[in-house]
């Protein structure tokens, strides 16, 4: 599970988890099938679809330096009907 940062709460992830969609963010290196075979390994579900879009890093100034900070993945996990997350589900109600 090295590649599952954490799972993300906004406004339109709650809204996604009434239709048994769930949002991670993910190391930037992983594949969708990787993180497919992960999340049914790990949470012991059936996932039927993985949407996935890759955000940009933010430009950082520290002082005379410029930098910035790393680019991640945030994937949109689709599951089969009767499977959830149990962690995940308190945030439905």
């Amino acid at each position: 599970m090295d590649g599952i940062k954490y799972a993300v709460f906004t406004e339109k992830s709650l809204r996604l988890l009434g239709k048994n969609q769930y949002t991670f963010k993910v190391e930037s290196g992983f594949t969708k099938t990787e993180i497919k075979h992960w999340v049914e390994l790990f949470f012991g579900v059936k996932v039927v679809a993985v949407n996935s879009h890759r955000l940009p890093g933010k430009g950082r100034r520290i002082g005379p330096i410029l930098g910035h900070t790393m680019h991640y993945r945030c994937m949109i996990i689709t599951l089969q009907p009767g499977y959830s997350i149990p962690l995940l589900d308190r945030e439905k109600n």
